[in-house]
Protein backbone atom coordinates (compact mmCIF):
# COMPACT_ATOMS: atom_id res chain seq x y z
CA UNK A 1 0.00 0.00 0.00
CA UNK A 2 1.22 3.33 -0.93
CA UNK A 3 1.25 6.33 1.38
CA UNK A 4 -1.49 8.11 1.12
CA UNK A 5 -2.98 11.18 2.47
CA UNK A 6 -6.88 11.37 3.33
CA UNK A 7 -10.08 13.35 5.00
CA UNK A 8 -13.43 12.46 5.99
CA UNK A 9 -14.20 16.20 5.30
CA UNK A 10 -13.94 16.11 1.43
CA UNK A 11 -12.54 13.79 -1.17
CA UNK A 12 -9.66 14.19 -3.38
CA UNK A 13 -10.65 16.67 -6.06
CA UNK A 14 -13.80 17.59 -4.28
CA UNK A 15 -14.79 20.85 -2.99
CA UNK A 16 -13.97 21.48 0.49
CA UNK A 17 -16.75 22.31 2.47
CA UNK A 18 -17.48 25.79 3.74
CA UNK A 19 -16.93 25.41 7.11
CA UNK A 20 -12.81 25.16 6.88
CA UNK A 21 -12.51 28.57 4.51
CA UNK A 22 -13.08 31.94 5.52
CA UNK A 23 -16.50 31.87 4.77
CA UNK A 24 -16.69 29.34 7.26
CA UNK A 25 -15.19 28.84 10.69
CA UNK A 26 -11.73 29.04 8.88
CA UNK A 27 -11.28 25.42 11.04
CA UNK A 28 -8.57 23.04 9.95
CA UNK A 29 -9.71 19.83 8.58
CA UNK A 30 -9.07 16.59 10.08
CA UNK A 31 -6.54 14.57 8.02
CA UNK A 32 -5.19 10.96 8.08
CA UNK A 33 -2.47 8.91 6.43
CA UNK A 34 -1.53 5.44 6.54
CA UNK A 35 1.35 3.34 7.06
CA UNK A 36 4.86 5.64 6.14
CA UNK A 37 7.92 3.92 4.72
CA UNK A 38 10.45 2.41 6.97
CA UNK A 39 13.05 4.82 8.30
CA UNK A 40 10.46 7.27 8.62
CA UNK A 41 10.64 9.70 11.73
CA UNK A 42 8.60 12.41 11.21
CA UNK A 43 6.07 14.28 9.27
CA UNK A 44 6.07 17.91 7.27
CA UNK A 45 2.62 19.14 6.21
CA UNK A 46 2.38 22.20 3.58
CA UNK A 47 -0.97 23.69 2.48
CA UNK A 48 -0.75 26.11 -0.49
CA UNK A 49 -2.71 27.51 -3.54
CA UNK A 50 -0.99 27.99 -6.47
CA UNK A 51 -3.53 29.59 -8.75
CA UNK A 52 -3.97 32.65 -5.87
CA UNK A 53 -3.07 35.74 -8.52
CA UNK A 54 0.12 36.50 -6.32
CA UNK A 55 1.39 32.60 -7.29
CA UNK A 56 1.66 30.29 -4.44
CA UNK A 57 0.07 30.93 -1.52
CA UNK A 58 0.60 29.62 1.58
CA UNK A 59 -2.40 28.32 3.46
CA UNK A 60 -0.24 26.32 6.81
CA UNK A 61 3.14 25.11 7.45
CA UNK A 62 3.44 22.28 9.93
CA UNK A 63 6.79 19.86 10.99
CA UNK A 64 8.29 18.11 13.19
CA UNK A 65 4.70 15.98 13.75
CA UNK A 66 5.50 12.95 15.00
CA UNK A 67 6.11 9.79 13.75
CA UNK A 68 3.70 8.03 15.89
CA UNK A 69 1.44 10.28 14.22
CA UNK A 70 -1.39 8.93 11.95
CA UNK A 71 -4.10 11.64 11.95
CA UNK A 72 -4.23 15.72 12.71
CA UNK A 73 -7.87 16.53 14.35
CA UNK A 74 -10.28 18.99 13.18
CA UNK A 75 -9.64 22.62 14.05
CA UNK A 76 -6.11 22.46 15.39
CA UNK A 77 -5.21 25.85 17.22
CA UNK A 78 -3.06 28.87 16.37
CA UNK A 79 0.07 27.22 19.03
CA UNK A 80 3.59 27.62 17.98
CA UNK A 81 3.81 24.52 19.20
CA UNK A 82 1.30 22.38 20.16
CA UNK A 83 1.03 19.03 22.86
CA UNK A 84 3.00 16.71 21.04
CA UNK A 85 6.10 18.55 19.71
CA UNK A 86 4.42 19.49 16.23
CA UNK A 87 5.55 22.76 15.14
CA UNK A 88 3.68 25.95 13.17
CA UNK A 89 5.05 27.88 10.81
CA UNK A 90 4.25 30.73 9.28
CA UNK A 91 1.56 31.13 6.21
CA UNK A 92 1.05 33.88 3.34
CA UNK A 93 -0.70 36.17 6.20
CA UNK A 94 2.23 36.08 8.22
CA UNK A 95 -0.09 34.06 10.54
CA UNK A 96 1.16 31.27 12.74
CA UNK A 97 -1.80 29.02 11.99
CA UNK A 98 -4.29 27.39 9.42
CA UNK A 99 -5.76 29.61 7.18
CA UNK A 100 -8.46 28.14 5.21
CA UNK A 101 -9.37 28.61 1.44
CA UNK A 102 -10.13 31.92 0.56
CA UNK A 103 -10.40 32.73 -3.00
CA UNK A 104 -10.69 36.42 -4.55
CA UNK A 105 -12.73 34.69 -6.86
CA UNK A 106 -13.41 31.69 -9.20
CA UNK A 107 -12.35 28.12 -8.51
CA UNK A 108 -9.26 27.27 -6.70
CA UNK A 109 -7.00 23.77 -5.92
CA UNK A 110 -5.47 23.55 -2.39
CA UNK A 111 -2.53 20.94 -2.51
CA UNK A 112 -2.45 19.56 1.11
CA UNK A 113 1.46 17.66 1.20
CA UNK A 114 2.36 15.33 3.21
CA UNK A 115 6.34 14.82 3.55
CA UNK A 116 7.69 11.53 5.51
CA UNK A 117 10.89 12.15 6.23
CA UNK A 118 14.05 10.81 7.57
CA UNK A 119 14.81 12.80 10.86
CA UNK A 120 13.32 15.78 12.21
CA UNK A 121 13.23 19.39 10.87
CA UNK A 122 14.30 20.96 14.49
CA UNK A 123 13.38 24.25 13.35
CA UNK A 124 12.49 26.69 15.73
CA UNK A 125 8.33 27.67 15.57
CA UNK A 126 7.30 29.86 12.86
CA UNK A 127 9.45 29.86 10.08
CA UNK A 128 7.86 29.80 6.29
CA UNK A 129 7.57 27.15 3.89
CA UNK A 130 10.99 27.98 1.76
CA UNK A 131 13.00 26.99 5.13
CA UNK A 132 11.04 24.18 5.73
CA UNK A 133 11.70 22.94 2.03
CA UNK A 134 14.85 23.72 1.87
CA UNK A 135 16.11 22.02 5.42
CA UNK A 136 13.63 18.97 4.21
CA UNK A 137 16.08 18.76 1.17
CA UNK A 138 17.59 14.93 1.26
CA UNK A 139 15.45 13.49 3.67
CA UNK A 140 12.31 12.94 1.82
CA UNK A 141 11.42 9.30 2.01
CA UNK A 142 7.75 9.69 0.44
CA UNK A 143 5.23 12.42 -0.18
CA UNK A 144 1.18 12.11 0.00
CA UNK A 145 -0.96 14.29 -1.60
CA UNK A 146 -4.75 15.35 -0.88
CA UNK A 147 -6.23 18.25 -3.98
CA UNK A 148 -9.24 20.25 -2.95
CA UNK A 149 -10.70 23.10 -4.29
CA UNK A 150 -12.80 26.23 -3.29
CA UNK A 151 -15.09 28.47 -5.13
CA UNK A 152 -16.27 32.23 -4.48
Amino acid sequence: MSFTLFSQEFEEGASIPRFFTCDGTDASPALQWNEPPIGTQSFTLIVNDPDAPSGDWVHWVLYDIPLTSRKLAQGIPADKTLSDGTCQGRNSWHQIKYGGPCPPSGTHRYFFRLYALDRLLELAPGVDKTEVMQKLQGHLLAEAVLMGTYSR
